[in-house]
């Protein structure tokens, strides 16, 4: 019998009321084994149609979870209301219509829907995975959302029902940073410290320790749990004969990001004569001029949103790039499972992630010789490709705003301005000490932070309370358009790095545009980069090695500004001719790196 014959007997029986409940589910599994989902979507409304069965809200949750994965999200939505219609306790048709909600954009829908079970599931063995389910997605959608403490609150009712929840712990762990709740590594029943740390995600790790070898760890960790090991290897390790070397970058940052900020310029000037620019895509469309821009650089754009790892993978590989530059690494969309497939012959890391990615799948970090010293490679799974100035490349086209006055900002016009406009999950107790120490040795001075969540400036406002200085001592910058961002370093003095994960993009901006930043240096990517700047714009001596010397270097500066002022007249000059700012000789003096690379490979076979 032929799968029509067999599926209209099946349909004849459902229509007649001789298939049972577990007739129909199991029938219905065949199908979708077989890969005939549209035909168990008919089998199961047929029956619903012509059976009355006390089931029946089984069925329809059924129905549901199968129309969502075919993106029939409407349809989706009806069935599982009609499960809840039907039976008002049953959860499991809440949680899933919790998640068609998020994916048709009615999110306080969805929240709904979630609280609902959160509120009445009970915590029993066989209720428990809803339960969970349900507070995680409220954690999950509330931190995207930007709505932090909500997070969090959920996430501990979560992990007080379930302490063993390594996603759980480490968004619990980056969303106390965010906040700056200290400590970050708070008590939670059944909870140790060690498993919070041993959990924590190799992005919140770069602003608990500079030990590289610490963090390699946490990659691993990460691609412990995370990526799928061993996938069949697309590509072979041989050039493919192309007239020019076919390079593609990936990111889900095609967008107004800093990633974007920094490598427009970089797509721009390849030379096309040498290469052929592909760029696979998965960013938010927020239709900015920055991503139109970076479009427009592409030889060959593509979004690659819906597509899964392996259609990703074997896109990539249909149209046989040479050369892979993921600009992701181990951050929040990253697509690690594609790059296990190795659709290229060459992979490479940059940027995404300031730390190993400890992908095997990759072969390359880009990277110079003070961020990645050659006595600290060996915590990188990458070899490194060793630029000769600075590892990070600049646009020297960015838009820069008009300049602002001190009193747009709520800045004093006679006192010293620190500035720290880092993301506040990089500050740390242990440096907001010394600034707290640094402002009271240096009386005529504020400082200035990213007002980058409300709770963030609560807390801080409260620490430095704490610690006996006036909160008014601190002033809060929002967020404002890149241009804007850009224009107001022109109001600060001197910029305080944080520690043990340093301004990197920032860094880059901030001596752009004239500031002097004052660092401490560690031993892991993430506690060198401004180093890295700094040596590279001729300004080593503002690189300092512990939190006294920091200290003392900072107060002196307050106390002595025209030395900060003969800075910004250095940096100025080293942004019009400078190796750090000057693209054109980063693009060409990577392409001499990687044309190499592509050359030792062998040819194809013939």
């Amino acid at each position: 019998m032929n799968i029509t014959d067999g599926f209209s007997d099946l349909i004849l029986k459902s229509w007649k009321g001789e298939l049972g409940f577990t007739d129909i589910i199991s029938e219905a599994e065949q199908l979708i084994n077989q890969g005939l989902q549209p035909l168990a979507v008919v089998l199961y409304q047929t029956w619903l149609q012509k059976n009355q069965n006390p089931y029946a809200h089984a069925i329809y949750f059924n129905l549901g979870a199968l129309l969502a994965s075919l993106d029939q999200l409407p349809e989706a939505e009806s069935a599982n209301r009609k499960a809840i219609e039907i039976a008002p306790s049953f959860m499991h048709p809440r949680v899933n219509l919790g998640l068609v909600l998020e994916r048709k954009g009615h999110m306080d829908e969805a929240i709904k829907e979630w609280d609902w079970v959160a509120d009445h599931c009970p915590n029993d063995e066989n209720n428990q995975p809803l339960l969970l389910g349900a507070l995680n997605h409220l954690g999950r959608v509330h931190e995207r959302l930007k709505q932090f403490e909500r997070a969090i609150n959920y996430l501990s009712r979560s992990l007080a029902h379930s302490p063993d929840q390594p996603d759980a712990i480490h968004h619990w762990v980056f969303l106390r940073q965010k906040i700056c709740a200290w400590p970050v590594y708070t008590p939670l029943p059944g909870l140790s410290q060690q498993q919070m740390k041993e959990h924590t995600s190799a992005l919140a790790m770069l602003s608990v320790s500079d030990d590289p070898e610490q963090q390699l760890n946490a990659a691993r960790q990460f691609i412990l749990k995370k990526v799928t090991q061993n996938l069949p290897a697309l590509s072979k390790k041989s050039t493919y004969g192309h007239k020019k070397i076919r390079i593609a970058y990936a990111s889900g940052d095609f967008c107004s990001h800093p990633v974007s900020l920094l490598t427009v310029g970089l797509f721009e000037l390849h030379d096309r004569e040498q290469f052929e620019v592909y760029g696979y895509d998965w960013s938010p469309e927020d239709n900015s001029d920055l991503r139109k821009r970076v479009m427009k650089a592409m030889d060959h754009f593509f979004p690659i949103h819906g597509l899964s790892a392996e259609q990703s993978a074997q896109l990539i590989r249909s149209h046989e790039i040479d050369i892979l530059i993921d600009l992701q690494g181990q951050t929040g969309d990253a697509r690690p499972d594609m790059l296990e497939y190795k659709p290229a012959p060459i992979q490479i890391t940059y940027l995404g992630l300031p730390a190993t990615t400890g992908f095997d799948s990759i072969d390359y970090v880009i990277a110079d010789d003070f961020i990645i010293p050659p006595k600290y490679a060996k915590y990188y799974s990458e070899k490194i490709i060793y630029m000769p100035d600075i590892y990070m490349v600049s646009d020297n086209k960015r838009p820069v705003g008009a300049t602002p006055t001190r009193e747009l900002y709520k800045l004093p016009e006679d006192k010293f301005i620190f500035c720290s406009l880092n993301n506040s999950y990089k500050y740390t107790p242990e440096v907001f000490d010394t600034w707290i120490k640094i402002l009271k040795r240096a009386p005529n001075s504020v400082l200035w932070l990213l007002a980058d969540n409300q709770w963030a400036e609560e807390n801080l406002r409260k620490e430095a309370r704490a610690r006996g200085l006036a909160p008014e001592r601190l002033i809060f910058a929002e967020r404002v358009a890149p241009e804007n961002y850009l224009a107001r370093y022109a109001l600060a003095d001197l910029f305080l790095d944080t520690f043990p994960f340093n301004a990197g993009t920032t860094a880059n901006d901030c001596l752009y545009m004239g500031c002097p930043i004052l660092t401490l240096t560690g031993r892991s990517f993430a506690s060198r980069m401004a180093g890295a700047h700094l040596r590279a714009v001729g300004l080593n001596e503002l690189i300092t090695h512990n939190l006294k010397e920091y200290e003392d270097l900072a107060v002196n500066l307050a106390i002595d500004p025209e030395r900060c002022r003969r800075m910004r007249e250095h940096l100025l000059k080293e942004k019009e001719h400078g190796a750090a700012f000057n693209t054109l000789k980063f693009v060409r003096e990577l392409e001499a790196r990687l044309v190499p690379i592509y050359n030792s490979l062998p040819p194809p076979k013939s």
